[in-house]
């Protein structure tokens, strides 16, 4: 089994930043895919960004660039540092992994992904 806690959401301004960390128990391996996710209220959650393969990363386009993604394995720890934010960013924000390594196709794809954390909420205002 595996826990994850997320912590760190909040409110901002646009422009502004904030970082996301996400405690991680259980059985992990730094070879599993590991990521951050977000739903906004009416829409579908999707992938923002992912580690995976000891240290490779993905990002969605609409991130790239100012969201960076970080694995602390002493701490067992993920991070989101999220940078130059938009009011389109704000959501609940989540981390989730799955014991296995994804192709890279389904890396962003939430539904591979079966251990989530209950989230933690970003607002970004305008």
């Amino acid at each position: 089994q595996v826990q994850l806690a997320e912590s760190g959401g909040g409110s901002v301004q646009s422009g502004g930043s904030l970082r996301l960390s996400c405690a991680v128990s259980g059985n992990t391996n730094s070879r599993y895919s590991m990521g951050w996710f977000r739903q906004a209220p009416g829409k579908e959650r999707e992938g923002v960004a992912v580690i995976y393969g000891g240290g490779s990363t993905r990002y969605a386009d609409s991130v790239k660039g100012r969201f960076t993604i970080t694995q602390d394995n002493a701490k067992n720890t993920l991070y989101l540092q999220m940078n130059s934010l938009k009011p389109e960013d704000t959501a609940m924000y989540y981390c989730a992994t799955v014991r296995s390594a994804l192709p890279v196709l389904w890396l962003l794809d939430p539904a591979k992904y079966n251990y989530w954390g209950q989230g933690t909420q970003v607002k970004v205002s305008s």
